[in-house]
């Protein structure tokens, strides 16, 4: 390949990942998971530190899934608090799409059911869990 088309090539890479970026933090603002987390834990005044924290985390992500011989000199541990992270991540962004689409009191309500909802969004919670272990210990599903 020519220099030209190496150029061309890291271009449309760079507007393609650009354009994922932006769509990806759109939906994180959009589902409101961010002011709603400040708003709880009472830390409005040190918003920099998320700021620059959601910056610095989709930049080692984006490095982390682009360069894959990379290896870090951190062990097991380190890849244990990722994986909490990650999952406290992905578990945020479950609960606040399932708050922004009403999925949660639709379910409630054609299941008839009036006591005992923090005890299923639990069992919710559990089954995933449990579902992760599974799948991360017992290595189902690789081929």
């Amino acid at each position: 390949m020519t220099w030209i088309n190496h150029l061309l090539l890291g271009l449309v890479g760079l507007a393609a990942g650009g354009s994922v970026a932006a769509g990806t933090f759109a939906f994180l603002v959009m589902l409101g998971v961010i002011p709603r987390m400040v708003g709880r834990s009472k830390t409005a005044k040190e918003i920099m530190w998320y700021e620059n924290a959601i910056i610095l985390g989709g930049i080692c992500g984006n490095l982390a899934t682009v360069f894959l011989d990379i290896r870090l000199p951190f062990g097991h541990v380190f890849v244990g608090l990722f994986g909490i992270a990650a999952g406290i991540f992905v578990g945020c962004n479950a609960m606040a799409l399932a708050e922004a689409l009403k999925a949660f009191p639709i379910l409630f309500r054609r299941m008839k059911l009036k006591v005992g909802l923090s005890y299923l969004v639990l069992a919710f919670a559990l089954g995933k869990t449990l579902g992760s272990l599974l799948y991360f210990f017992r290595q189902i599903g690789i081929m």
